[in-house]
């Protein structure tokens, strides 16, 4: 059994090393590997269960995800938070949500900037996406968890390498019927939509929305400062109409 996990382990590192954008789904294998061994996804018995599993995941959370009020207090680890952050996610449709907006942008974006600049790029934008959160909120004790401020900066990026790319999107308006538009039309929808949320939520949100827009600015800024003209059309696979998310974790 061992001898077997092992050697399929192995096959999957060849795979994801052949591929063209391996440094994509090697994020998507590390977030999924932290939130399978996590208390969030709940399969593992040794957290509890009831109460004493929301106290293991409300103590993870606040050990692994950014706490604005506590990153400035001048200590060296919540300082760190917001890259731990951008591998943890709240709950099962969070992290699939985000993984599968990785998915379909994250490598086509990867295979353009090619891949150290690809996860430089990736972690730097997450990085400050949290952070511009975390200024704005700096009295929140709220933890901050996931992956969206990454995302948003890729599809920033995407937009600008790839306009006229076709997105299969399911609208929900529209029956979750599939319909293909350009990016240039989903990528600033779903900004406008961020925003519009970002502006109604003055209660303490649990989606970061103010993360989305400042990752999605990041990403844009970026790729229109580093690359040239933007490419032709091309196909991009399907990928639905929600936002990544960005949970705020009580």
């Amino acid at each position: 059994m061992i001898r077997k996990w092992s050697t399929s382990i192995v096959r999957a590192g060849r795979s994801v090393g052949r591929s063209s954008a391996p440094v994509t789904y090697t994020l998507i294998a590390l977030c999924c590997l932290a939130f399978l061994a996590g208390p969030a996804s709940g399969l593992n018995p040794a957290y509890g269960t009831g109460d004493e599993l929301l106290a293991v995941q409300r103590a993870y959370f606040r050990r692994w995800g950014v706490i604005p009020a506590e990153l400035f207090e001048g200590s060296a680890r919540p300082a760190l938070t917001p890259a731990t952050a951008l591998f943890v996610h709240g709950s099962w449709v969070h992290l699939l949500g985000n993984m599968l907006f990785l998915y379909v942008f994250g490598a086509m974006a990867e295979e353009r900037m090619g891949r150290v600049q690809f996860t430089l790029f990736y972690v730097g934008c997450g990085y400050l996406a949290l952070l511009g959160y975390a200024v704005a909120n700096a009295g929140s004790e709220q933890s901050l968890v996931g992956a969206s401020g990454a995302i948003s900066a890729v599809l920033g990026a995407f937009l600008y390498l790839f306009p006229r790319a076709r997105v299969t999107s399911l609208l929900p308006f529209l029956f979750f019927l599939p319909v293909r538009f350009p990016a240039w039309v989903v990528l600033p929808f779903w900004a406008a939509l961020q925003w519009l949320a970002a502006g109604r939520a003055t209660d303490g949100p649990r989606v970061a929305y103010l993360a989305h827009l400042i990752g999605f600015a990041l990403g844009f800024g970026y790729a229109s400062v580093r690359y040239g003209r933007p490419t032709g059309p091309t196909r991009v696979k399907a990928a639905p109409a929600p936002a990544p998310e960005g949970e705020n974790q009580p």
